[in-house]
């Protein structure tokens, strides 16, 4: 059988092949040096169900007492995992694929460590220190050691050790199909001379996990919206959407939001495209400490609607409709110590200054006047509370009187130094895909099983619609990965 794609998703799929058939091809189209599709340029970050500490220190097992002793892990049971998937995709998702998602979740993350990889608890992204005390919030707890980067050469080298054949620079460019279904598959490769040739693969099983098409300017204008070419692009280059397109010439259904997509604030001065040793650096994700302001000097959205988990990813939408597709996130002294790593890499677009005025002076573009009219407006409007600021709680200290309000997390704008962050639209992957049913087989229009075709990770539609919970998006590339691997491995081994 055959696989399309290296990233979390394809190398899952990869890796549950294995453990039916002896003979798994996984084809990345990046060569060796880009590889591992969007995932390396991610955190790390999963999202799955647990009921407490103990699920946790089952998966993670080196952490000493006085760790946990200031440590409060919380719980994310699989009922507050469905209340998030329907609230931020507006009651949209797939039911049956939110199931396989949420309750695949926990025993998905459990078979990547039996694979070797390694987890660690998100502290300082995920839980604030409050009175020497460390509280997790928003469901999202533990990182693949490593980052995404780290993730990458774990799957690797599992995909190593159990039989996978990995080949680069090889791009899937057709489907053969007859009237048993998938026979073969058409794959561009590069020859020694440089020239581009086309060779068959026979197989009996092909599992598409070639990610989505945000990295295709064409069709993100065509099924996103104009506007959407000016995007930058958080990840690989090389999602086009030829997974997808694959799909639907042999007449896959196509399902999702196809006009959405995952969006984030991203530094307005990044590349076009990700860069793997800077990763997801790039991203600024502190917004709820602060606000947010366009180049008019106006907010304009509400920087603590909820945890920065469930608004980051539609937020990025925000920032490309605003003029020149550029915001600034202001901060003071009183929460610059609690800006997220990625603030301090030194490829930042930052200015720094002891006064308002003076910091306004250095946005490049702001209406400078109309800033700090904001930023006063804001201050006056901001309700204060008792205690020590807590940014693990939604505390409810919001302003009053403003378009938008600002509803958790509002403090006043009024201590030196001020530090402001340009940045614009970073896209991760879109939400629109094929249409598979509960064992990961692609269905045709009809709804029929297009036989030996499984699809996995972010080119699946049907789940996220709008927006999404931070840290789904690797959980759901391991889970539905194993999925149509073990699908696709059960129907190639039945077929000999």
């Amino acid at each position: 059988m055959v696989v399309v794609g290296g990233g979390n998703a394809g190398m899952s799929a990869a890796l549950a092949a294995a453990e039916r058939v002896q003979k798994v091809l996984l084809l990345e189209r990046a060569p060796f040096d880009e590889r591992g599709g969007n995932t390396g340029f991610t955190a790390g970050a999963m999202r799955f169900a647990y009921e407490g500490a103990e699920d946790l220190l089952e998966i993670v097992t080196d952490l000493d007492e006085a760790t946990l002793a200031r440590t409060d892990f919380g719980s994310y049971p699989e009922s507050q995992f469905y209340d998030d998937l329907a609230r931020v995709t507006q009651n949209r998702c797939d039911p049956e694929l939110a199931e396989i998602l949420v309750t695949g979740s926990q025993p998905a993350v459990r078979w990547l460590k039996s694979k070797g990889m390694r987890f660690l608890p998100i502290y300082g992204r995920q839980a604030y220190a409050v009175d020497n005390k460390f509280t997790f919030w928003g469901g999202l707890t533990l990182e693949v050691s490593g980052g995404g980067r780290g993730m990458v050469e774990f799957l690797e080298r599992a995909c190593r050790n159990n039989g996978v054949t990995t080949e680069y620079g090889a791009r899937g460019r057709e489907l053969i199909v007859d009237s048993r279904g998938i026979v073969g598959i058409r794959v561009e490769r590069q020859s020694p001379d440089g020239h581009l040739q086309l060779e068959d693969i026979e197989c009996s099983s092909v599992v598409l996990a070639s990610g989505g098409f945000q990295s295709n300017a064409a069709w993100r204008v065509s099924y996103l919206g104009p506007g959407w070419d000016l995007a930058k692009v958080r990840g690989t280059r090389y999602d086009t959407g030829d997974g997808i397109a694959m799909g639907l010439a042999i007449g896959a259904s196509p399902a999702g939001h196809w006009s959405g997509c995952h969006a984030v604030a991203w530094d307005f001065n990044a590349p076009e495209y990700g860069v793997l040793q800077i990763g997801d650096s790039f991203q600024k994700h502190s917004y709820p400490l602060g606000i947010v302001v366009n180049s008019d000097g106006q907010r304009f959205v509400d920087e603590g609607a909820d945890f920065r988990n469930y608004t980051y990813a539609k937020y990025g939408r925000e920032i490309l409709a605003q003029p020149g597709q550029v915001a600034w996130q202001v901060f003071d002294a009183k929460v610059i110590d609690r800006l997220r790593d990625e603030y301090r890499i030194r490829q930042v677009s930052k200015v720094r200054a002891n006064t308002l005025p003076e910091l306004a002076s250095k946005m490049d573009g702001i209406d400078e006047i109309a800033f700090l009219k904001t930023v006063a407006e804001y201050n006056g409007a901001v309700r204060t509370g008792d205690g020590e600021f807590n940014p693990n709680a939604l505390d409810g200290l919001g302003t009053t009187g403003l378009h938008p309000n600002k509803t958790n997390w509002a403090q006043t704008i009024d201590q030196g130094p001020f530090e402001a962050y340009a940045v614009t639209c970073g896209i991760t992957f879109t939400y629109g895909g094929l249409r598979i049913d509960n064992q990961a087989h692609v269905l045709n229009d009809a709804g029929a099983v297009i036989p030996g075709l499984f699809a996995a990770g972010e080119m699946v539609g049907g789940l996220f619609y709008f927006n999404y919970p931070g840290g789904s998006g690797l959980s759901n590339g391991t889970v539905l990965g194993r999925l149509a691997g073990s699908s696709a491995g059960d129907r190639a081994s039945s077929r000999g």
